[in-house]
């Protein structure tokens, strides 16, 4: 029997985030969940080496891929209508959970539990979860500065509220790449190379003065 679960996923690609707002450059959910994994991968490893953590980093960085599926069936709920009022997040969540079970039933019962703690919530590791939301954090702040750098003043406040959760977030993991990483995304393609060849030089220089 054909399983319809990966076309579901192959969809993620037409969900549009930030509807609210006008964007210059669309992001979908597919793009987005890369970023996040990716930048999630990034933080389990920086846990791991810099703050004495002891996580599966390549677990976060799946977890992340996976972190929004639900979407293929909810599409993106903004997050200002998402926690409006309990009432609406309490029910948001309810539907969410729904999703993801409906999703993760379309896979052949004989994966469906080597998928649920990807697919579903209640089954991930909280630890990893938790990565990933930061994770989801600095993608948002990342798309909030694209989007301002390119004259959009759409996301003035949201990259507001976005830095204040940020700051006040206890975690040494997030803050290091907030330092060591996020500014070079703000440089086009020209600036990165230059930079680049730059350091290089520089390398090349310290190098030969400490073999004279």
């Amino acid at each position: 029997m054909a399983s319809h679960f990966f076309a579901y996923l192959n969809r993620l690609r037409w969900i549009k985030r930030w509807g609210l707002k006008r964007n210059v450059v669309e992001e979908n959910v597919m793009e987005h969940s890369w970023q996040v994994a990716t930048i999630a991968h990034a933080l389990a490893l920086i846990k791991n080496r810099f703050f004495n953590g002891q996580v599966n980093a390549e677990q976060v960085a799946v977890l992340g891929l996976y972190h929004d599926v639900s979407e293929v069936i909810t599409g993106d709920m903004p997050t200002p209508i998402k926690y409006h009022s309990p009432t609406i997040t309490q029910a948001y969540k309810a539907v969410e959970a729904e999703a993801e079970r409906e999703i993760l039933s379309y896979l052949p019962a004989k994966l469906q539990t080597d998928y649920q703690h990807l697919l579903l919530h209640e089954h991930a590791n909280p630890e990893h979860t938790e990565l990933v939301k930061y994770a989801d954090m600095i993608s948002a702040y990342l798309k909030c500065q694209a989007e301002l750098d390119a004259g959009n003043k759409e996301f003035q406040s949201a990259s507001r509220q976005i830095e204040k959760r940020i700051r006040n977030t206890e975690a040494p993991e997030l803050h290091y790449f907030m330092e060591h990483f996020v500014t070079s995304y703000q440089l086009t393609i020209d600036e990165l190379l230059s930079s680049h060849d730059r350091d290089l030089h520089q390398t090349q220089q310290s190098s030969h003065c400490q073999r004279n």
